[in-house]
């Protein structure tokens, strides 16, 4: 496995977005960064196995309920997203990493950015916190509500055994 180089303090560097390629493009790149919050770092997102199951979408209501957590889904598939700032962005909004940032970093268009399209609005599903994703598995699941009551009989049915 490859080592991943700590960032020293002299490897830190602001992004500049005058610095490098001078194309219309890019500059129109750098002034659309100028003018934004760094809304691309307040949030990272990771794919999920597409829920199918009563069980799967229940520990998805379990992290719903958690502070700053959305589920998604989009043309790709499921994601959680997890509203969380970067810790390297600077009080500008500019990247402390720049030059050593992580791929994805690297790789993130601004095209079609979040300053153009908010994120939920290219997705089929989003759900911002537990009643949306409960309305959504009462819609999906005839029996939602009853999800619990097999595992609560198999618990009293042990009992009983186990007391007998």
């Amino acid at each position: 496995m490859e080592r991943i180089p700590s960032v020293q303090e002299e490897d830190v560097v602001a992004f500049d977005p005058n610095a490098g390629e001078t194309t219309s493009s890019s500059t129109a790149s750098a002034n659309k960064c100028d003018a934004c919050t760094a809304l691309c770092c307040q949030y990272i997102t990771q794919e999920i196995d597409t829920p199918k199951t009563k069980d799967e979408f229940d520990v998805l209501l379990w992290q719903i309920s958690h502070r700053g957590v959305h589920v998604f889904k989009d043309c790709n598939g499921w994601y959680l997203l997890v509203q969380a700032p970067c810790t390297h962005l600077l009080p500008d909004n500019r990247c402390g990493i720049y030059d050593v940032r992580p791929a994805i970093c690297r790789e993130h268009s601004t095209e079609g950015c979040e300053r153009d399209v908010a994120i939920d609005a290219g997705c089929e599903l989003y759900f911002q916190n537990y009643a949306e994703l409960d309305n959504y598995c009462r819609e999906r699941f005839k029996r939602w509500d009853q999800r619990f009551e097999k595992k609560l009989k198999k618990q009293k049915k042990a009992k009983k055994n186990k007391a007998s």
